[in-house]
C-alpha cells in the first residue's frame, strides 16, 4: 500500500511464515485499520498453513497441549509477554505499547468428539481418550481453529505497526469451552491479577452463513444452557412378567411426552426457550425389565425467570410421574454443563459495529438471536468490563446462495458441531482477521 514499507511476500504458494519486526512499519501516513491492515497479503500465508495444521491435529478440551504450545511460540515470536498454563491449557499474551485503553481478544482452543465426514484433505483422523475414559475420534466441529488462527493473525498485524495505535493488547487463548469450564478456570486462576485492568474485552464465532460477512448484535446473544442427568428407579422383572415390574421404561416414555408441554404450556410464547432430551438408557435385553433408566436432558432460555420456570417444571413432572408409576425410589437430579448468558454491553457493540460498516460495507450483517450457548462471558464478568460478541460467516457464498434459492439452507448448509462443518478457508480467515484488528482498533486507536 502506498506509504507503507512491508516485508517482501514469500514466493506464492510458499508455507514460509513472515513475521515482521517493530522496526518494520510503514511511515504514518494512512489511517490507523489502512497502516494495520496492509500486512496481510504476508501473514495470510502462514494463516493458511497454521488453519490446516491446526483443523488436522484437534484436541479435546483441557487436553490442548500441542495447540498452546503452537500459540506461545507464535505470540513470542510477535514481540508478546507470554504467560501458559493458565486454568489449565490457558495462554494469555500481552502487547504493551505506550499509554492507552487495554483491549482483550479471546479464542477458544478445544475441540469436540466429533469423527470429521468432510473428506477434506486435511481432515481430522484424530483419536483421544476422553474425561470418562473412552477412545473418541477428535474433531474441529466447532470452528475454533479459524479462531485461533484469526486471532494470531491479528496479533501479528498488530505487532507489526505499532507507531499507529496506542495502549496494551490482551491476546486470550481459551481452554475447554466446549465444557463450559474453561473461561471461569481461567479467572479463578488468577486472570485479572495477569492482565491488570482491561478496558473491553472482545471475541468472535465462526456460524453458518455466507464467508465474508459479519454479523454483530446489542443485547442478548447467545443462551443460557443447562444440562441435567436424571435417574429414574423402578423394579426389574423378567420380560414375561411384567406385573412385577415397575418398568423404567415406560415411566421414562411418558416423562418424554410431558416434558413437551413445558415450553409449549409454561412458557409464553414470547420468550424463547428449548428444553431437549438427547438421551435415554435403560436395560441390556429385550426380554429383561431393567430396574432403572437414565435421561439427560438440555434447556436453553434467555432470562432467568424463564430458566426457573423450566428446571422447576422438569423436577415437578418427573417427581410426579414416579410417584404416578409406584417408583421405589425417588428420582435424582444432577445438574452439570451450565453455560451463562451472553449479554452484549450495547454501547460496546454500537462501537464495534461502527468499525464494521466502515470496514466491510453492506457485509456488516445484523446477528439473529442465537440458541447456541457459550461461557465467554465468564471472563468479562471477572474481570469487571463490558464486552461484544459477534459472528462471522464461514460458509461457501455461492453454496449458501444456491441453498437459499432452493429453500434448502436447513437441509444442505452444515452447522458448527456437524461433522461436515468445515469452513472455507479464504474469505473466512481474512474477514475474522480484520474484524478483530478493526474492533481493537476501535479503542487503540482512539
Amino acid at each position: 500500500m502506498p506509504g507503507l514499507k512491508t516485508k517482501k511476500s514469500p514466493p506464492q504458494g510458499s508455507s514460509q511464515s513472515v513475521l515482521l519486526s517493530p522496526g518494520d512499519e510503514a511511515v504514518n501516513t494512512e489511517s490507523p485499520i489502512a497502516a494495520v491492515l496492509g500486512c496481510l497479503d504476508q501473514t495470510r500465508v502462514w494463516q493458511e498453513d497454521l488453519y490446516r495444521r491446526l483443523h488436522q491435529n484437534p484436541e479435546l478440551s483441557f487436553q490442548e497441549h500441542n495447540t498452546a504450545a503452537t500459540v506461545v511460540e507464535r505470540l513470542k515470536s510477535f514481540g508478546f509477554d507470554v504467560h501458559d498454563a493458565v486454568g489449565g491449557t490457558g495462554v494469555v499474551g500481552i502487547l504493551r505499547n505506550g499509554v492507552g485503553p487495554t483491549v482483550l481478544m479471546r479464542s477458544e482452543i478445544d475441540a469436540l468428539p466429533v469423527k470429521e465426514r468432510t473428506g477434506l484433505p486435511y481432515a481430522s483422523t484424530v483419536t483421544a481418550t476422553d474425561r470418562a475414559g473412552e477412545v473418541v475420534p477428535v474433531m474441529h466441529s466447532c470452528g475454533h481453529d479459524v479462531h485461533v488462527t484469526c486471532l494470531l493473525g491479528a496479533s501479528s498485524l498488530l505487532a507489526s505497526a505499532r507507531t499507529h495505535w496506542s495502549g496494551s493488547v490482551v491476546a486470550l487463548f481459551q481452554p475447554a469451552e466446549e465444557l463450559g469450564e474453561g473461561a471461569q478456570a481461567m479467572v479463578d486462576d488468577g486472570l485479572a491479577q495477569i492482565v491488570g485492568d482491561v478496558s473491553v474485552a472482545l471475541t468472535q464465532h465462526v456460524l453458518p452463513f455466507p464467508s465474508g460477512q459479519v454479523a454483530s448484535r446489542p443485547g442478548t446473544v447467545f443462551s443460557t444452557a443447562d444440562s441435567m442427568k436424571i435417574t429414574l428407579y423402578g423394579r426389574g422383572s423378567h420380560g414375561s412378567m411384567p406385573q412385577s415390574s415397575v418398568d423404567p421404561v415406560v415411566l421414562a416414555a411418558m416423562i418424554v411426552v410431558r416434558l413437551q408441554t413445558v415450553v409449549a404450556r409454561e412458557v409464553a410464547p414470547t420468550e424463547p426457550a428449548v428444553l431437549t432430551v438427547g438421551s435415554i438408557q435403560s436395560g441390556t435385553k429385550s426380554n429383561i425389565i431393567g430396574d432403572h433408566a437414565v435421561l439427560q436432558l438440555n434447556v436453553r432460555s434467555y432470562n432467568e425467570k424463564t430458566r426457573k420456570t423450566v428446571l422447576d417444571a422438569i423436577r415437578r413432572i418427573v417427581t410426579a410421574e414416579c410417584e404416578a408409576s409406584g417408583s421405589p425410589k425417588e428420582p435424582d437430579f444432577e445438574m452439570y454443563g451450565y453455560f451463562p448468558p451472553t449479554d452484549n454491553d450495547t454501547k460496546t457493540t454500537d462501537r464495534v459495529r461502527a468499525a464494521f460498516d466502515d470496514l466491510f460495507g453492506d457485509m456488516s450483517k445484523d446477528l439473529a438471536l442465537q440458541t447456541a450457548s457459550e461461557d465467554f462471558s465468564d471472563i468479562p464478568n471477572g474481570l469487571s468490563v463490558p464486552y461484544t460478541y459477534w459472528g462471522l460467516g464461514g460458509i461457501d457464498p455461492d453454496l449458501y446462495r444456491k441453498a437459499g434459492a432452493a429453500g434448502r439452507v436447513d437441509e444442505d448448509i452444515p452447522v458448527n458441531h456437524s461433522p461436515l462443518f468445515a469452513p472455507v478457508i479464504q474469505p473466512t480467515l481474512d474477514t475474522g482477521t480484520k474484524a478483530l484488528v478493526a474492533a481493537a482498533l476501535a479503542w487503540l486507536a482512539s
